[in-house]
């Protein structure tokens, strides 16, 4: 079982990753939910759901965990979590219209955590890059936080500004150089209307499309730098899972003297 309804009117639910298609392990879904609906999640998966905007009373079969959110969408502030380890049932009941982002990958011999509301201060805060290529990036689970195989946090680029980036690739399993991590991004764009370019490149070749508010792109190899548009803050929810926990990414060598540097020559 993923998530459903317990009560109320069905809230919006969308699957959008399925394992098996756009990815080997990840999958993900987004869910609207109205003041007083429930949602349960189990799966026999771990998995993680992001408060995108609103707040949730978080409840198990023994009773309250807590109450997760508050912030009024993902641009305003760092925001809040729930891990859910396999074959745990969590209920969220909506205290204000929520949107949730779901998203899970299969233990595959990792060690799964307890169940736990991840909070702000739990999250590692940080500005990344410089000059154009500055960003803020949340990590929620990061790899010296509990959890069995995912990896995810929040990217938020300025208006015109550049993220993963140096470009950068973790498709190969080879350490200490590099290892192997398939990536999904789920994005919003503030204002709405606006959008950014998501590119993905390697010997094999190159694409690049839009992304606009609610877009997913699935990252299964290659480098792959993201921009936001003059004018839109550009965010992205990144989820990881592939071979252990480490985030060992592989920089383009054209590009790496960008980051040694800092931008200049």
């Amino acid at each position: 079982m993923g998530m459903d309804t317990a009560s109320g009117d069905s809230p919006t639910q969308r699957v959008l990753v399925t394992p098996g298609e756009q990815t080997e392990y990840i999958g993900l879904a987004a869910a609207e939910l109205g003041p007083g609906q429930r949602l349960a999640v189990c799966r026999e998966e771990e998995s993680v759901i992001v408060v995108l905007s609103g707040v949730v009373e978080v409840r198990l079969d023994g009773g309250m965990l807590g109450v997760a959110g508050g912030r009024r969408d993902v641009f305003e502030r760092p925001g809040y979590a729930i891990y859910v380890p396999p074959r745990e049932r969590v209920e969220l009941m909506a205290r204000t219209p929520t949107e949730l982002v779901e998203t899970w990958a299969p233990l595959d011999g990792g060690e799964a955590a307890p169940v736990r509301i991840i909070g702000p201060n739990d999250q590692r805060l940080a500005q990344v890059g410089s000059g154009n290529w500055s960003r803020s990036v949340r990590t929620i689970l990061g790899p010296e936080h509990a959890a069995g195989r995912l990896l995810l946090g929040e990217t938020i680029n300025p208006p015109g500004n550049w993220s993963s980036y140096p470009p950068h690739k973790h498709d190969r399993q080879a350490p200490p150089d590099e290892v192997r991590l398939e990536e999904v991004y789920f994005f919003k764009v503030d204002p709405p209307e606006g959008f950014g370019v998501q590119i993905r490149y390697d010997d094999d070749g190159e694409e690049l499309f839009l992304v606009r508010d609610g877009d997913v792109a699935a990252i299964r190899s290659g480098y792959h730098p993201v921009v936001a548009a003059p004018g839109y803050s550009l965010y992205y929810l990144w989820v990881m899972a592939g071979e252990g926990r480490q985030m060992i990414p592989f920089l383009d060598p054209r590009y790496a003297w960008i980051q040694q540097s800092g931008g200049s020559r």
